[in-house]
This record gives C-alpha cells, sequence and structure tokens, in this order.
C-alpha cells in the first residue's frame, strides 16, 4: 500500500480529517499526518504518493474512502474528486513558498522529516558565525517584523545584542487574535520546527539563553505540536545546554495567554508572561532594553522568526531578492470572508489586492461584486475597490491610509453595511481594551454611541465632526496600537462610503 498525507491541522480536523485517516488507516493504507497546505475549500485534502508525485482528491470525506481506493489512487485513478499532481496547482505552482516550504509536505512531529527537507541548515550556518553577523545578516535580508508596525527585525535583534548584559530574553507573540488571520496557526501545527530553528538561530545571535512562546488558548493544537516539536529538538540536540556540540545554550518553553487580545501587544505580552495582569507598559523603556523581567528581550511573531531559518542558510540577498523598495521577502496573505477560495498565499511584496481576490481568492463566494476588503486585522482600514490594485507593500499601503499588518485579508460584497462595520470597531475595541489608558477605555464606547446618534438623524452634523474629533483622539492618545489603531476602520468607511453615514429611516 502507498503512503497516504492528511492534514492534522485544525482546519482540516474541523472538517473531517481524523475521520478520512481513520477510513484509510482500516483499509491498511501508511497514513502520514501533515500540516495544511493552505487551499482551505479543498480540505480535507488527501494526497496519495506516485511515481510521479503526491497526487491530490479533495475534498475528502470518510464516506469517500472506499470510492477512491476502488479508483485505484495508488496510481492517480480517475476520480471525481482528483486534483491532479499537487504541486502543480495553479494556487500553489504560482506561490513563492520561503517561509512555508514545507507545509503540507512534513510531517510536523517528525525531527528527522525536518531534516531531510533542509531543516536545520540556517541555525547550522549561524552557528559558524559571531553574533554580530548573524545580526548583519538578518539586517541585510530587510526582514521586517510581520505583526503589524513592520519594524526592521535586525535593528530590534542589534539592540539587544548590544546591551551589556548576560540574562536576555528571546519571546514570540503567537497570539494571532486578528479576524481573518492563520498563518501562525499554519506554521505552528504544520512546520513548528522552523519556528524553533528561528527562534534559536535568534538567542545565539544576541546571547539569550531562554526564549518563550506565547501562543493564544484558542489553539490547542498548536501548543501541543509545539510542545512535541521542542521536545524532540531537545532530544535531538538542538535545544539545551549544548546546542549541537557549540557550547551555547539556548532553552525554550510555551507560554499559553489566557484570551486577551490585547496581549497581541508587545509589553503586555510580557506581563502576562511575568505572571501579571494583561496591560500595557509605558514606553520608554523599549523592551530590547527592559523587556521580560527587566532584561533586554527580542520580541517577534511568528512569521518574523520563522523567516529567518532561510535567511541564514541562503544568505540575506537571496531573501532580499523577493519583494518592492523597503518590503523585502515574501508575505504570508490569508484570504478569508466573502470569497470563492480561502487560504494561504505566499508572495513576494508588490503581488496587488486585485491578483489576491481574483487570481487566488475566484472572487466573492456570493457571486456579487467584491465592494470593500479589510486587510491586516480587525483594526485594518477598509480598501474599496477602487484601491485594488495598490500593491502589497508597507509604503504603498501606508500611503492610502491603510496597512498591510499580519497580512490577513477579509472580503466583503456589495451587501455589506459599512457604517455597522465601522460600529464594531469601536464595540471590538471597548470589549478588548485593558482599560489602562483613557482614549481607549472611553473613547471607544463613546465612538459606538456616536455612530448610534448619527445614524438615527440626532444632529448628524455635530455627530459626524464630534466622530472625527474621537477618532483623532484614539490615533495619537492611546498607549497602544488597540486604541490607536481603532480609528482606521472608521475614518476609511466614513472616507470611501459616505453615504451609508446618513440618517437611516426608522422602521
Amino acid at each position: 500500500m502507498n503512503r497516504v498525507y492528511v492534514p492534522k491541522d485544525s482546519t482540516a480536523q474541523s472538517l473531517g480529517a481524523d475521520e478520512v485517516a481513520a477510513a484509510f488507516s482500516a483499509q491498511g493504507f501508511e497514513v502520514i499526518r501533515t500540516g495544511s497546505r493552505g487551499l482551505f475549500w479543498l480540505e480535507p485534502l488527501v494526497e496519495i504518493e506516485t511515481a510521479a508525485g503526491r497526487f491530490g482528491y479533495g475534498p475528502v470525506g470518510a464516506a469517500d474512502v472506499e470510492g477512491l481506493i476502488a479508483a485505484d489512487i495508488e496510481n492517480a485513478g480517475s476520480h471525481p474528486l482528483a486534483i491532479g499532481l499537487i504541486e502543480e496547482h495553479p494556487y500553489l505552482k504560482s506561490q513563492q513558498r520561503l517561509t512555508f516550504k514545507r507545509m503540507g509536505v512534513v510531517d510536523p512531529a517528525s525531527l528527522s522529516d525536518y531534516l531531510a527537507h533542509g531543516g536545520y541548515a540556517g541555525l547550522r550556518a549561524a552557528l559558524s558565525m559571531t553574533g554580530g553577523e548573524i545580526v548583519q545578516t538578518v539586517t541585510d535580508s530587510g526582514l521586517r517584523g510581520r505583526g503589524g508596525a513592520a519594524f526592521p527585525t535586525g535593528i530590534k535583534w542589534k539592540t539587544v545584542l548590544d546591551q551589556a548584559v548576560t540574562e536576555k530574553y528571546v519571546t514570540c507573540n503567537a497570539d494571532e487574535g486578528d479576524s481573518g488571520t492563520f498563518a501562525d496557526r499554519l506554521i505552528m501545527e504544520g512546520d513548528p520546527f522552523t519556528l524553533i530553528e528561528g527562534m534559536t538561530i535568534a538567542g545565539i545571535a544576541v546571547g539569550a539563553t531562554q526564549g518563550f512562546i506565547y501562543c493564544r488558548v484558542e489553539y490547542p493544537e498548536s501548543i501541543a505540536a509545539l510542545r512535541i516539536a521542542i521536545a524532540a529538538a531537545k532530544a535531538g540536540g538542538y535545544l539545551g545546554a549544548d546546542v549541537c556540540g557549540s557550547g551555547k545554550r539556548f532553552e525554550l518553553d510555551v507560554r499559553v495567554a489566557a484570551g486577551a487580545y490585547v496581549c497581541g501587544e508587545e509589553t503586555s505580552m510580557l506581563q502576562s508572561i511575568e505572571g501579571k495582569r494583561g496591560e500595557v507598559r509605558v514606553r520608554p523603556p523599549l523592551p530590547a532594553i527592559e523587556g521580560l523581567f527587566g532584561k533586554p528581550t527580542i520580541v517577534n511573531n511568528v512569521m518574523s522568526l520563522a523567516s529567518v531559518p532561510v535567511i541564514l542558510e541562503k544568505g540575506a540577498a537571496h531573501y532580499r531578492d523577493f519583494g518592492m523598495g523597503r518590503s523585502r521577502g515574501t508575505i504570508a496573505l490569508q484570504l478569508a470572508g466573502n470569497l470563492k477560495r480561502g487560504g494561504l498565499v505566499e508572495r513576494a511584496f508588490g503581488v496587488t489586492l486585485r491578483e489576491i481576490l481574483y487570481d487566488y481568492g475566484g472572487g466573492s463566494a456570493s457571486g456579487r461584486p467584491i465592494k470593500a476588503v479589510q486587510v491586516g486585522g480587525p483594526l485594518g482600514a477598509y480598501v474599496p475597490e477602487s484601491q485594488f490594485d495598490t500593491p502589497l507593500d508597507y509604503e504603498a499601503f501606508a500611503a492610502i491610509g491603510a496597512l498591510v499588518g499580519h497580512g490577513g485579508i477579509v472580503a466583503f460584497d456589495d451587501t455589506a453595511d459599512m457604517a455597522a462595520l465601522a460600529r464594531y470597531a469601536f464595540e471590538f475595541c471597548a470589549y478588548e481594551s485593558c482599560g489602562k489608558c483613557t482614549p481607549c477605555r472611553i473613547g471607544s464606547t463613546r465612538g459606538a454611541n456616536v455612530i448610534d446618534n448619527l445614524l438615527a438623524g440626532n444632529q448628524p452634523e455635530r455627530q459626524k465632526a464630534l466622530l472625527g474629533e474621537l477618532c483623532e483622539t484614539l490615533l495619537h492618545g492611546s498607549l497602544c496600537g488597540l486604541g490607536g489603531m481603532t480609528p482606521f476602520p472608521v475614518q476609511s468607511a466614513m472616507k470611501h462610503f459616505p453615504d451609508e453615514f446618513e440618517p437611516r429611516k426608522r422602521h
């Protein structure tokens, strides 16, 4: 019997992948559980190992297994669910997978599988370099933070490296709470060794001996996968007191978040890891100088750290050759909302929203025109159809008042109520606020009230002026990005869809 590959990530599991795997196993097949390829509309996606390569079928249910076997899938037999050689699928073939090159390919629990597919080549290269050389390589690659602010990763690492203390930390912010985002989860569930390797390189680079992955409690599969991979890496000598026989120490643990969106902000995350209430710290000092337990700390998100191994393996120039302007390398774009083909797309910076929405997303699932997309999470700006040709680039998006953020793209068709969506931004902020600063704590609740008054026709011009002033107060007076970014969806919705903010007749 041939090998059958069935995803084990949360999306595939929710669609019945465990039952599909059990059905193949009962028929005597060797079943390998992998991460997802990111073609969510085809999950559970089953791949059979053939002489020509992995041949795909999907979406497969447990009831389809006997029919697939009868169709001679071991020899890529014809079947209504047949997709063809998976590597040739247009959705995958046109991508530029650097960080996600092993996604859906390897068994995430197998260190030997990771090594067989090029794993730890980056760490081996790093161990032959000084800390300064590693940091310079990351700097030269042009890698910027994939969490929202897009701060150059190398500069952050250099600041930690330059601190003349012996105790330092590396932290990974895996509290992926933005709506429409799932790239971090796909890495943790499908290729956790990549993240572990990236964090180990970071620790070796700046002289940190302890790392923490702060993973959201809503990701139990990610937490389990990380802990299995950490144990395997330690047993294999890739973590611990003597990393790869180098004499250098790096330990790694997982900390489980308590479900607060605000802990996606770096200083709130540090508070939570320390066992304190998750609320924003006033800066300065920056975490790179006084971070976790008052020590210099690297704070990066999953995608930033998972991009590091390929940079060290292939060199800074290889990574920098992808992208445009000051946005170098690739970005993981997550397609969600009203789209026919939701999933993950890794492309070099510079691809346009229109290409992503139609060439990959296939247009709206409803068949109606796409009216707007929200990029960068629940506090990202709404981008109208007239701006869909904007390239995915940090500076290009900033020029239109939007942000790339974590790369989440949520599409809405022409039935969407933009005023209601703007109001939701205030509701979301009010619910998730840590309460430390007044603009966020009070302004979010007040904003929802102002929109209600505006739509009810209660002195609409005054309400519009008040809404503008309130947004400016949140933007400039909040301690962190939760309050500071809440105006983005509100202001963009009012700018691009002003007619929807006119008073409405009561029914």
